[in-house]
């Protein structure tokens, strides 16, 4: 390791988002003095490789945190509940990727190309937003800076790494098991703490998380509060239905947005898109380019494209924003709060 940079700990170092976060912060070249990797007792004892060096993985308790300056969170949002405040005790700054604080007013909940400065309101924990929900704040703060935004309706069509490893697993178990025509019961359903189990391969289901009361499930409602939260307009509108396609990785959005200025054309917002901060335009309909998951995969931007006028409505635009749902979705922005932390001289 440097002898110069920051105490860094990953809590959850041997998940799938974890894993991801280590790799991110190698990349980047974030500044570590020290990496200090944390995972349940399970995971204890075994050992990653980080610039060439071996770190043990340790079991994570409230003394783990002791000299960390920052804590990145990504093993469910019980153990952000159980140690966040531990590591906070002791001095370190929590960047969570959990939904575990998100809607909590004392919590900054960031997406640096949006409400980096919110950064400067944290108490010790910061709130990396949901997946689906980054992406599409990304595509659309430009347009809400340059034309005002009004209402937004979005549908989504997500990968199975957004319920984890074992889904991916059984995916591929279920896919191999329908070409080769062989009889399978499906063991899981990549929706959180439902006892039904259904088809993921070749399939669509339309259940992200459990429903709640007024008919939408919560990953749904993660979008709406967390984008009016993030974007500080409690007052916009929002609705969104959230669907598991069978794709490995990568997250798409179909995204229905209305804006407050008239006489705003297609190619208005394209260039406006075209040099936003973190966002990729692929919108040229005669050369079939478009976003596609397949190509976002590995990749930190955010891919916008089919930008198209609402039939109906003068300041109705449609547009598809594709993202890694692991990178920009988790990994990366959490490492990007980091980098803003120190940018902006909020960790020392």
């Amino acid at each position: 390791m440097a002898t110069t940079g920051f105490h860094v700990a990953v809590v959850g170092a041997t998940g799938a988002v974890g894993q991801q976060m280590i790799r991110t912060l190698e990349e980047r070249n974030f500044p570590i003095r020290k990496l200090t990797l944390l995972s349940s007792s399970r995971s204890a004892g075994t050992v990653q490789k980080f610039r060439n060096e071996e770190v043990v993985v340790k079991e994570a308790k409230p003394e783990s945190f002791e000299n960390v300056d920052i804590a990145l969170f990504s093993a469910g949002g019980n153990i952000s509940k159980l140690f966040a405040p531990e590591a906070v005790k002791r001095g370190a700054i929590v960047i969570d990727n959990t939904s575990a604080y998100r809607m909590d007013p004392e919590v900054p909940l960031v997406v640096p190309e949006v409400n980096e400065e919110d950064l400067k309101l944290h108490n010790g924990i910061i709130a990396n937003p949901n997946c689906s929900t980054i992406q599409m704040v990304v595509a659309l703060e430009p347009i809400r800076q340059a034309f005002g935004l009004k209402k937004v309706i979005v549908s989504t069509y997500q990968a199975v790494s957004g319920a984890g490893a074992a889904a991916i697993e059984e995916l591929k178990n279920q896919t191999r098991s329908i070409i080769e025509n062989e009889g399978f019961k499906p063991k899981i359903l990549p929706v959180k703490g439902d006892e039904k189990h259904y088809q993921i391969a070749f399939n669509a289901v339309p259940q992200i998380d459990k429903f709640v009361e007024n008919g939408y499930t919560f990953e749904e409602m993660k979008m709406i509060n967390e984008t009016k939260k993030i974007m500080h307009m409690p007052d916009l509108k929002v609705a969104a239905t959230c669907v598991r396609l069978p794709v490995e990785t990568g997250h798409s959005e179909s995204v229905y947005l209305e804006i407050e200025k008239e006489g705003i054309d297609v190619e208005s917002i394209r260039t406006l898109l075209s040099s936003a901060d973190g966002i990729v335009l692929q919108d040229n309909p005669k050369e079939q380019l478009y976003p596609m998951p397949a190509h976002a995969v590995g990749k930190n931007d955010v891919f916008v494209g089919r930008i198209r006028k609402d039939l109906d409505e003068d300041k109705g635009f449609h547009m598809w924003v594709v993202s890694d749902n692991l990178l920009k979705g988790a990994a990366w922005n959490s490492v990007q709060i980091a980098e803003s932390l120190v940018k902006l001289e909020l960790v020392k």
